[in-house]
């Protein structure tokens, strides 16, 4: 079901491109605007979002409406534009195993003279075009206006709320470590991760089927807890992984200085001696291989890495309860008990 599904968006996405195209005339007003969203929006990607706004849809609706799987597209062409700004932010040279949008453009602008601009202003112009063709595609399902409303109201509230995740991580980063608080960390990676690519999608879907309020805080606790869990393996992967294939840097954490959990039980638990190395590393403008080494040899002694990974299963446990308790159909809930099981390795 999950590889027929992102098959099926996949699809839905060539022919949007192709579509937009025709509406908005973006290959003839530029042609490196349209080659460059066409390329970005294309890239391969897990399509979570769209995949759990469909299962949350049809887990509770007896048809498929007209445009659902076009619908779908917005909260994954929602991701698109936060993933462009976010590279900006962080800097970042890699999306998906490629350049970034920023630095094809700054490429694009190199021999060209002295642009009074840069590749990151192209690239915040390109990722608000994106955001528009978001709500553009969401308009396109055939339901109910009402529901149309509550649902769309729910999208445009999961961008402002990712915002105002992005914001307090930002201040995070200038945070003295020791004053950081463990529910700060929460709090970030709720508004960051686990209501735009867990919670909100799973809703959105439902609350378009007509789903009662009850079944969509149910799914809302349920998108929190697996989203939770799935930040946490992020953050290990953003130190343990191999950048081929995380098609990101693995120095990025560190180097934005990012209070994780895994960084900060690894502080709390350190000596004196570490915590003066982690907070050295963490205030560096520029990251070392050896910094790496160092910061990771710190989370496996202080026994971190092992406590995010017991606080994994804690939280899909959590979930998994929910889940249980659900009227979601068979189907989608069996789905959904997968899905969260392959996401995260368990």
């Amino acid at each position: 079901m999950l590889k027929e599904l992102k098959k099926r968006i996949d699809c839905e996405l060539r022919n949007f491109v192709k579509s937009a195209e025709n509406t908005f005339g973006l290959k003839s007003l530029s042609p490196l605007l349209f080659r460059t969203i066409e390329n970005y929006i294309l890239r391969d990607g897990k399509r979570i979002r769209p995949i759990l706004f469909i299962v949350g849809y049809q887990g509770f609706s007896k048809k498929t409406p007209k445009a659902l799987y076009q619908s779908a597209l917005a909260i994954e062409l929602m991701h698109d534009f936060m993933l462009i700004h976010d590279d900006i932010i962080d800097k970042s040279e890699l999306r998906r195993g490629q350049p970034s949008l920023h630095t094809i453009y700054n490429k694009f602008l190199q021999g060209k003279g002295k642009a009074k601009f840069s590749g990151e202003d192209l690239a915040i112009v390109a990722g608000d075009i994106i955001y528009a063709l978001s709500i553009n595609a969401f308009l396109a399902i055939d339901e109910d206006p009402r529901k149309k409303e509550r649902a769309l109201r729910m999208l445009t509230e999961t961008a402002a709320f990712t915002g105002c995740g992005q914001f307090i991580e930002i201040l995070n980063g200038v945070k003295d470590i020791n004053r950081v608080k463990e529910e700060d960390i929460y709090n970030i990676y709720n508004y960051k991760t686990a209501r735009y690519t867990f919670a909100s999608p799973l809703c959105i879907g439902a609350t378009l089927a007509g789903a009662s309020e009850r079944e969509i805080d149910n799914l809302f606790d349920y998108g929190l807890f697996l989203g939770q869990a799935f930040q946490i393996k992020d953050d290990i992967l953003g130190m343990f992984g191999d950048e081929a294939k995380i098609g990101k840097s693995i120095t990025s954490d560190l180097q934005e200085s990012k209070k994780t959990l895994l960084i900060l039980k690894a502080f709390q638990r350190a000596s004196f001696e570490d915590k003066t190395s982690l907070k050295r590393i963490l205030g560096k403008e520029k990251i070392r291989i050896s910094d790496i080494r160092k910061a990771k040899k710190i989370i496996k002694d202080t026994g971190s890495l092992e406590f995010s990974m017991e606080k994994i299963k804690q939280l899909q446990n959590k979930a998994q309860a929910i889940l249980a308790s659900s009227s979601i159909k068979r189907k989608q809930k069996d789905f959904l008990a997968d899905f969260s099981k392959k996401t995260l390795n368990l």
